[in-house]
């Protein structure tokens, strides 16, 4: 037995996965997640039969840690020494302060849409309903990205982030990953109803290999309430930026697990923001419904124009309402960014989302939840269709 214990760690050194110190480091870090398998994906890859077993000579196996605290396994150098505390997003101090949710329509707005609804005909609805469905339902043969940014920040890029999650994991059957790549304190985790956080970006970016299933990757990942997972950019602290490496290295590698991967950028002109727009399968640029805001994106739009692949044919831009008192005329400004051939789906004022705080899908306003899903169709469109 001793001899086989020597073999095994010559073969790990060899492959730069342990350093002869696992007894003084204690067991890796074990992830954190559901247990159940999820969802089959619709393209992750089978690895060979020899690859799940005990290794055999010639040949060794990187994987996860194990889940049974009672399996030692050696150290992986990546891992850092300790797994990371679990973190709630938000200060248990100021939790009971956000009160209960509040119902995107008013009752006076309910009560005129359900009379309007008995006199109407529904079969109209029902056929656009139906295309749409369609559209969000499309098969895919590998993963698509789908990148949200903006010109700045606290204009709803993480709320629109949060909706078309919410939206693919409705709709769609296989696995969705809404992923965070903005560190500047972002509010993805809050907005997607996550409690707490643990793995980030940079802790994945470290540990992925190609022997993962996509169970040993979900344990590392926040299970969602309404279906899909979660990966935060951070904890909830200030601290380094994610670089481009590391966001290359995460879409990369996860990509092959979850259908669609719906981006939560950093702002313009950010370099993982640029990288993102640049790689990604199809973009959505939020744009604020107010005159500057509109003028910024038209900017952002022009930008897309110039390079190398034909990026603006893939972007979708959501024009978001932030007040109830908007008076900026809503056609005169979807018009001004049609000109550069983009499709403009405007996201009404909703109270439930200026409430802040998770995102309640019941509790969101008629109107909300149809441009949501008007939103994610056209970038699954382009996602699929056009590049």
């Amino acid at each position: 037995m001793a001899q086989r214990e020597d073999w095994q760690q010559d073969v790990l050194r060899q492959l730069g996965q342990y350093d002869g110190s696992d007894e003084a480091a204690g067991p890796a870090p074990e992830p954190t997640g559901p247990t159940a398998r999820p969802r089959p994906t619709h393209s992750a890859p089978t690895p060979p039969e020899a690859a799940r077993s005990t290794a055999s000579p010639g040949s060794a196996q990187v994987s996860a840690p194990s889940s049974d605290p009672a399996v030692r396994t050696p150290r992986d150098p990546r891992l850092p020494l300790h797994a990371p505390e679990s973190v709630p997003t938000v200060d248990p101090r100021l939790a009971h302060a956000l009160g209960r949710p509040q119902h995107g329509d008013s009752v006076t707005r309910r009560t005129g849409r359900a009379l309007r609804g008995l006199a109407a005909s529904a079969s109209r609805d029902v056929a656009e309903e139906t295309r749409l469905a369609q559209e969000l339902q499309q098969p895919v043969t590998t993963g698509r990205v789908i990148a949200v940014t903006s010109i700045r920040g606290g204009v709803g890029k993480s709320t629109v982030s949060a909706l078309l999650g919410r939206t693919f994991n409705h709709y769609r059957h296989d696995p969705v990953l809404t992923l965070e790549a903005d560190t500047a304190l972002g509010t993805l985790p809050v907005r997607m109803g996550a409690a707490s956080v643990r793995w980030t970006c940079a802790d994945i970016a470290r540990i992925l290999t190609p022997a993962m299933q996509l169970t040993d990757v979900t344990g590392y990942l926040v299970p969602v309430a309404d279906g899909g997972w979660l990966l935060p950019a951070s904890q909830g602290r200030v601290g380094a930026p994610m670089d481009v490496r590391t966001y290359r290295t995460v879409t990369l590698a996860l990509r092959r697990y979850f259908a669609v991967t719906v981006v939560d950028c950093e702002t313009l002109p950010g370099d993982v923001a640029r990288t993102a727009m640049d790689t990604a399968h199809a973009r959505v640029v939020v744009a604020p419904m107010t005159a500057e805001g509109v003028n910024g994106t038209r900017q952002v739009l022009d930008w897309l124009a110039q390079l190398p692949h034909s990026a603006l044919a893939g972007t979708v831009v959501a024009l978001s309402a932030n007040s109830p008192d908007t008076t900026l005329d809503e056609k005169t400004a979807a018009a001004h960014l049609r000109e550069t051939g983009v499709s403009v789906v405007r996201l009404p004022y909703d109270r439930h989302l200026a409430q802040g705080g998770p995102i309640h899908t019941s509790v969101l306003g008629r109107a909300t939840r149809d441009a949501a899903v008007r939103l994610a169709a056209e970038a699954m469109h382009r996602a699929v269709r056009v590049r």
